[in-house]
C-alpha cells in the first residue's frame, strides 16, 4: 500500500463523517422541529381550554346578574334589614369619599 492510498482512504473517511453527520444533524433538527410543532399543538388546546373556562367563570359571576339578584332579594327585606342597609351605604359611601380625599 502506498502514501497515495493511505490518503486517499483517510480522504473518503473525511468525506464519510460529513456525510454521516448531516444525516445524523438532519435526523435530530427533524425530530426538534416535530417536538416544537407538537408543544405549540399542546398551548393552543391548553390557551382553548382556558378562554373558554374563563368564560364560562364570567358568565356565573357576572356583575349584572348579582345586581339583578341584588336588586330582587331587597324586596323581600323587613324595615330593620333596610334601614341597617342604608347605615352600610352610607358608611361604604363616606369610606369611598375619603379614600378619594386621601388622593
Amino acid at each position: 500500500m502506498t502514501i497515495s492510498d493511505e490518503m486517499k482512504k483517510i480522504f473518503l473517511a473525511g468525506i464519510g463523517a460529513l456525510a454521516t453527520t448531516a444525516e445524523k444533524t438532519k435526523e435530530v433538527i427533524d425530530s426538534l422541529i416535530e417536538k416544537g410543532e407538537l408543544t405549540v399543538e399542546q398551548g393552543k388546546i391548553i390557551n382553548e381550554e382556558l378562554k373558554h373556562d374563563l368564560a364560562e367563570i364570567k358568565k356565573k359571576h357576572s356583575p349584572g346578574e348579582n345586581m339583578n339578584d341584588l336588586l330582587k332579594r331587597l324586596d323581600t327585606l323587613s324595615k330593620e334589614e333596610i334601614s341597617a342597609l342604608k347605615e352600610k351605604l352610607l358608611e361604604m359611601e363616606k369610606n369611598n369619599d375619603e379614600q378619594r380625599n386621601s388622593y
